[in-house]
């Protein structure tokens, strides 16, 4: 059974990758200027940002395995 679960997370992380890869791919330029913006954003927001996108996921994950 831990085989099953190691396969599975392994299948998650790589999807993470590919889909963290196609904005790097697909737009470079853009992203150039988006991390410009960034760097002009204070970290609160930054920080808020983030906070969100961590809890948004939290319940996905767990509405997606419940």
């Amino acid at each position: 059974m831990e085989s099953v679960n190691f396969k599975f997370f392994l299948c998650v992380i790589g999807m993470v990758l590919v889909l963290e890869g196609i904005p790097y791919f697909a737009f470079p330029e853009k992203l150039k200027s988006l991390y410009v913006k960034i760097q002009e954003t204070s970290e609160v927001n930054l920080r808020m940002s983030g906070f969100l996108a961590i809890v948004f996921g939290l319940l996905l994950v767990y509405f997606g395995t419940s």
